[in-house]
């Protein structure tokens, strides 16, 4: 039996077995003898079993339509296909920590055979209502334009939409750097549809900065197939709720693309023929992103929170795709390819981006106060910016030219240096407790730091380090 065939099949081995009658593509019709096996049953074929099947539909009383999940090794009419009995499945334990698998649960990372590890399905329904803990605790990033605008549930969800090339991954690396510090579970990075060369560079850098022994790793990556790209995050959340719910556990999952997750769907709907909805989206859209985000809650067990890149179209927030993930959401954070063009990494939107936290009686009164204000100063700034550009700064009244001064240092000063970009900026990284954000931003719309020049504020960390490079510049 191989390495596959052990990662896919139940413990039972009473099996059934079929002939496969029609090959499309990556969509293979099996006919059995007797009654058919159920939806989301995995099936194996070949000579050695390596050949992964789930049944997607059931044409006849005989029949059934299937993904092969792993399409580079080959089948053929008339090949055998053995019934496991059961889903997919995935390994679960503390054998998996310190470990890069794919879909099926085998390694990648050339380190051997998973040991002390058992096999669970990974299709499972939601957490009940009935034990499910609501959440309330605001989660600390380091990260200043997240801390202040949109802070971060502990056991919410949170998602980074953007375009391309905005910075989504660079965040969602730094936030695993952040948290050996901050948090104290277990954390799971699941790779949906992404580069090769991304999972190897994020493997090697988790492996020299000491944190991989507290993580877990699942990839199902751009090259393989649609079936697998699809549930390679069912994979990562059965993982992880083994992790919260046997363990107790606090989990933090984070997620790389999970635009491509829909994209994966979309393109496994094609496969199997169903009429495409809205802008070539599936028909089951809504419904299956929503049975994969309603399994990322709190328990009486442990808290599992989630963050979330997301890929935005051509830019469009009006995209089907970013629609949907958005109703899940408890607070979102909006990267703008503008402020990219500018220098202001990270490129987040402060006015794009919003969270439930942010509401009296979650954060402090400090922060809400805060953090209205400098949503305020911003937002007046963005209005005279047509005015700025067609009539010049000096066209502005005193108060408007002090508040575009304000402005343009709090913009400078909602930037970071990155830990993981020190090899690229020169820079070392800066993690920032709220309160020095929170100090930092009081300073600035007071006036009291207008004498220093803007350049001061610009990738610093807290408001002493933009004071000191202020007075050296003066000086």
């Amino acid at each position: 039996m191989t390495e596959t065939d052990t990662a896919t099949a139940p413990a039972s081995e009473a099996r059934r077995a079929g002939r496969i009658r029609a090959i499309r593509g990556a969509v293979v019709e099996v006919r059995f003898p007797g009654a058919p096996p159920a939806i989301n049953t995995c099936l194996l074929a070949g000579p050695e079993r390596d050949r992964v099947i789930e049944v997607a539909s059931l044409i006849d009383r005989h029949t059934v339509r299937g993904l092969l999940l792993n399409p580079a090794r080959r089948v053929a009419l008339g090949m055998e296909v053995v019934d496991t009995g059961g889903p997919l499945t995935a390994p679960v334990g503390p054998g998996v920590l310190g470990r890069m698998i794919d879909v099926f649960g085998a390694p990648l990372d050339g380190k051997g055979p998973l040991e002390d590890v058992q096999r669970v399905p990974i299709h499972r329904p939601p957490v009940p209502l009935t034990r499910r803990r609501p959440g309330g605790e605001v989660f600390e990033t380091g990260i200043k334009a997240i801390d202040l605008l949109s802070p971060i549930e502990r056991g919410g969800k949170a998602g980074l939409f953007g375009g391309a090339g905005v910075g989504k991954t660079v965040l969602i690396t730094e936030f695993i750097h952040n948290m050996v510090a901050e948090y104290e579970g277990v954390s799971l990075f699941c790779g949906v549809g992404e580069r090769s060369r991304e999972a190897e560079e994020l493997y090697r850098e988790m492996r020299a900065t000491g944190v991989l022994d507290g993580a877990v790793l699942v990839f199902g990556q751009m090259n393989e197939s649609p079936g697998a790209r699809f549930r390679v995050a069912h994979t990562a959340l059965t993982i992880a709720e083994h992790f919260r719910d046997v363990d107790h556990r606090d989990v933090m999952v984070l997620i790389d693309n999970i635009f491509r997750f829909v994209q994966a769907g979309a393109e496994v709907s094609g496969l199997l023929g169903n009429i495409p909805s809205r802008v070539g989206y599936q028909p089951t859209l809504a419904s299956e992103l929503g049975a994969l985000e309603e399994r990322i809650c709190n328990t009486d067990a442990g808290a599992m929170t989630s963050i979330q890149a997301v890929y935005v179209p051509a830019d469009d927030f009006t995209d089907p795709a970013a629609t949907h993930v958005f109703s899940h959401l408890s607070s979102s954070v909006t990267l703008s390819r503008k402020r990219a063009s500018e220098g202001l990494y990270p490129a987040i939107d402060p006015l794009k981006s919003a969270s439930k936290m942010l509401t009296p009686g979650t954060v402090s009164d400090r922060h809400y106060r805060v953090a209205r204000e400098v949503r305020r100063v911003l937002a007046e700034y963005e209005a005279l910016a047509d005015i700025i550009a067609m009539l010049g700064l000096e066209e502005l009244s005193e108060a408007d030219r002090a508040t575009v001064a304000c402005a343009r240092r709090l913009d400078r000063f909602l930037t970071q240096p990155f830990f993981t970009t020190e090899q690229f900026t020169g820079q070392p990284g800066r993690f920032v407790a709220l309160d020095d954000t929170l100090a930092g931003c009081e300073a600035i719309l007071s006036g009291a730091l207008s004498h220093l020049p803007e350049s001061a504020f610009y990738m610093v960390g807290g408001i002493d380090e933009a004071e000191a490079r202020g007075v050296a510049a003066c000086g």
